[in-house]
């Protein structure tokens, strides 16, 4: 039926559709002069007015004054008397005068010779739903507002993935402004390489109302790459539905570089991984965030000549071509770069003259285009070359994208060079060690081979010992090198009078020795490392200073537990290990299970790196009482690990582990941002947290950047200062990294509390605490442990609030656990308490709970008692 043809209908067609109508609808009639005739009793319920009322009233009445007066309304209505319907969404007034929203339709009602006799409306109340676009219009507009003033690349798309707007940062990042990019999917336009797989998934979290976020590498308009973050919000409407999306991008290329290379790189290195490994590792690194380029680096020894080091992705026969090449003033990309000792870049291979002689070797690989840069030492000469190859001629030049992993690359190449270089310098110099005179690991390993190939030869069996000393560090710290130098070499003669003339003993690095005892059975190494035992028990005298050593010894036996060097010192390591965690002056042989745990180990390492970068770690919060009011001081933030096969992984597992594998700096990194975050959010939520502690370890004190690192995680989440204490290990005290103090300096001369977490169970020393400025202790539990039991506890535990008292420090008991603790440390007067007599640590919802309880009713201290 189109509009205006009702009154054309057959009556009894028209009457049954009009009952329809007037059941759901708001209906109404007016004549031709636009004063209402009829009005069905929706249309009275809608307009807030009487069947009396509404009889006889203009149909202006119903509009603006402003609509009213207006041409534009008499141009409608002259419009429908002609025989024209109209339709729209139309503002109209109440009786009361407050404006309601209607989705309309006029239709004009002719008679049976097609003359207009009065005009038909139809109406629908969309007052609710014109509110809600509207607050969303401005809603979305706020957002653009936030949006243009930030740097961060901002999209706006529709429920169909369609761009709708982008914000300035955007525009200066990628180069489009937004009529460029409207109606384009942001996927398709900035990374056409993410798979339909991701695609699916990411768009059916945003539908179920989930945020996404990845780390993706990005293109530009100019074909500028990038290397950001990007996090996507759903935004959904009124009723649940996936409406818009807000993505935020993020520019992280030199910080990922810095993550994917240099801390790879330096860790492998730091492992003592052949130079080619290394190296390969950055060419494949390369080629992975690059799939357009193909690395090669090559070394350039002392008389000029060329030899390939890592090109994994290069054809052995070409590397092989090059081995030995001289460099010169036309010898391709690399031999020219280092003649030169500057970069050159051959944007065209089959044209340019400098690959005249060697053109032939790489066209027909399908390369076409090599840019390479010399790779110089530390007096600036080079040592090596790092190239790309490209399988299209360049044209503009490389990329800001690629210069970026060149400048990430070189210095880490030079570094991995050099080191090499001294390191066979070293190896043709010295067999020996300089300080205990006992063969390096190079001599070491040599005459073990001998050794081990004997007793092959004569089916005898032969045992290697990894000797570590027990607290080597603590004597190097405290009595210093000169020292732990006379020790070592004491401890190396004692060795020496213990083995036989036969038996091969060197020193590997530190405090570790190793020792091989051919054609000797179990019984008799037992026999040897007991006397051993016995010899380094004698008391030493250094210094004016008397020692007594003992040493942790693992045993590896050939054939049983390797037929090579390297296995039998792995596994006599691993046995060392084992040694030394059932107690110093141990002694433990390699077993099959030992090997099962080290595996174990690995894994859970690799699954804590994945953790850190996935976000399966999570913190709990133990709040801190007041102990006179029995309110809350602050809370402790502590990391969680859930594993889904490992199951719940204590803390006291995955702490120590981070820090054996060089974690713990990330960890603490992690705690203190998701801590922050997590703070900000109560305080949003109008949650009264007075404060946040988080625990970081010496290691993370050792970067200089920490300070920055802090005050930038507080602005981004909106708190000062003093809403965070940093909680230190006494360890720190011992810390002889020439970073430590400054670092900790600078963290509170930004505002900052520092707390000495588990006082009096370390290496507490009055003038090192004089040194550092913390604001606060925190007591021990095992001294709160023992208060009932112990008078010593109790009296040491008042000596250190005397102490905290004297320095104007506040100190906080751990570890209360009965009311019998509370009620002592009130008695003694600690002012602050923590522990599973208030509260376990909470996840945040579980904690959230918790504070209305006690917003409700304060925990219970004991306090009132005491005090009354």
């Amino acid at each position: 039926m189109r509009e205006g043809d009702i009154g054309a209908m057959p009556p009894e067609l028209q009457l049954a559709r009009l009952q329809a109508l007037d059941r759901v609808m708001a209906m109404a009639e007016f004549d031709l002069d636009g004063v209402l005739c009829r009005a069905n009793d929706n249309y009275l319920q809608l307009m807030g007015l009487t069947r009396e009322q509404s009889l006889g009233r203009a149909h202006r009445s119903f509009c603006s004054a402003h609509l009213a007066g207006s041409a534009r309304y008499r141009e409608i209505w002259a419009h429908l008397c002609a025989g024209n319907a109209y339709s729209g969404v139309v503002e109209r007034l109440r009786s009361d005068g407050s404006s309601c929203w209607l989705e309309a339709t006029y239709s004009p009602v002719m008679d049976a010779r097609r003359q207009v006799t009065h005009i038909l409306k139809i109406a629908t109340d969309v007052t609710q739903r014109r509110a809600r676009e509207q607050a969303q219009q401005e809603h979305l507009r706020r957002l653009s507002l936030v949006a243009d003033a930030s740097d961060t690349a901002v999209v706006i798309s529709d429920g169909a993935s369609r761009i709708v707007h982008v914000n300035g940062g955007f525009t200066r990042m990628f180069g489009w402004r937004t009529e460029e990019v409207a109606g384009r999917t942001p996927i398709a336009l900035l990374a056409p390489q993410v798979s339909e797989t991701f695609v699916d998934r990411y768009r059916s979290d945003l539908r179920a109302g989930q945020p996404v976020g990845r780390e993706e590498i990005v293109v530009g308009k100019h074909g500028q790459r990038y290397w950001a973050k990007v996090i996507s919000n759903p935004i959904l409407d009124a009723d649940g539905h996936w409406q818009y999306t807000v993505s935020m991008l993020t520019d992280i290329t030199r910080s990922k570089m810095h993550e994917a290379l240099q801390h790879r790189v330096l860790e492998a290195m730091a492992r003592e991984r052949p130079l080619v490994e290394v190296l390969e590792m950055v060419c494949l690194e390369v080629e992975r965030i690059a799939p357009e380029v193909t690395a090669s680096i090559l070394e350039v020894d002392a008389q000029g000549l060329l030899h390939p080091l890592a090109g994994p992705s290069l054809p052995q026969s070409y590397s092989a071509l090059l081995d030995g090449l001289a460099i010169g003033p036309n010898v391709g990309s690399c031999g020219t770069a280092a003649w030169r000792n500057a970069p050159v870049q051959v944007d065209d291979i089959a044209q340019d003259p400098l690959w005249a002689d060697f053109r032939h070797l790489i066209l027909p690989l399908g390369f076409q285009a090599c840019w390479s840069t010399p790779i110089c030492n530390s007096e600036g000469k080079p040592i090596g070359t790092f190239a790309f190859y490209y399988r299209e001629p360049l044209t503009g030049g490389a990329s800001a994208f690629h210069q970026q992993l060149v400048d990430a690359c070189i210095h880490l190449c030079a570094l991995a060079l050099e080191r090499e270089l001294s390191r066979a310098r070293i190896r043709q110099l010295a067999f020996y060690d300089g300080l205990t005179g006992l063969p390096n690991r190079s001599l070491l390993q040599a005459k073990a081979d001998q050794a081990i190939a004997s007793a092959a030869v004569h089916d005898a069996q032969l045992a290697v010992l990894f000797i570590d000393l027990d607290r080597f560090k603590q004597v190097n710290d405290s009595l210093g090198h000169p020292v732990g130098d006379e020790l070592l070499r004491s401890v190396a003669a004692r060795l020496q009078r213990v083995l036989r003339s036969s038996d091969i003993a060197g020193r590997l690095s530190g405090d570790e020795f190793v020792a091989v005892l051919p054609h000797c059975d179990a019984e008799y190494v037992a026999n040897t490392i007991e006397r051993l035992q016995e010899l380094l028990a004698e008391p030493l005298n250094i210094a004016d200073t008397s020692l007594a050593i003992s040493a942790s010894v693992g045993i590896a036996m050939f054939p049983s537990d390797g037929r090579d060097m390297e296995t039998l010192v792995h596994r006599a390591d691993m046995a060392m290990y084992q040694a030394k965690s059932k107690g110093r002056g141990r002694f433990c042989f390699f077993s099959s299970e030992m090997n099962r745990l080290a595996q174990e180990r690995l894994a859970l390492e690799t699954a804590l790196r994945k953790a850190l970068k996935s976000g399966g770690l999570r913190l709990h919060y133990q709040p801190q009482i007041e102990m006179a009011t029995g309110r809350l001081y602050g809370v402790e933030a502590l990391a969680r690990w859930s594993h889904a096969e490992l199951g719940e992984i204590s803390p006291a597992r995955f702490i120590p582990l981070a820090e054996e594998c060089g974690l713990i700096a990330e960890l603490g990194s992690w705690a203190l941002e998701e801590a922050c975050r997590q703070l900000s959010q109560w305080r949003a939520k109008g949650l009264e947290v007075p404060a946040v502690s988080v625990n970081l370890s010496p290691s993370s004190f050792h970067n200089l950047d920490l300070p920055r690192m802090i005050a930038d995680t507080l602005d981004r989440n909106d708190l000062v200062p003093q809403d965070l204490t940093l909680e230190l290990t006494e360890s720190i005290l011992l810390d002889t990294n020439p970073s430590t103090m400054k670092t900790i300096n600078e963290v509170h001369a930004h505002g900052v509390r520092l707390s000495m977490d588990d006082f009096g169970t370390g290496y507490s020393s009055l003038s090192y605490l004089r040194r550092l400025p913390v604001s606060e202790l925190k007591l021990d539990r095992s001294f709160v442990a023992d208060l009932e039991h112990d008078e010593a506890a109790r009296a040491l535990s008042s000596a250190i609030l005397g102490i905290g008292k004297s320095l104007h420090l506040t100190v906080v008991a751990e570890g209360v656990e009965t009311p019998t603790q509370s009620v002592m440390l009130c008695e003694q007067g600690y002012p602050v308490a923590q522990g599973y007599l208030f509260a376990r640590p909470l996840a945040p919802q579980e904690f959230e709970h918790w504070l209305a309880a006690n917003a409700a009713c304060p925990v219970q201290t004991a306090y009132g008692d005491i005090a009354a």
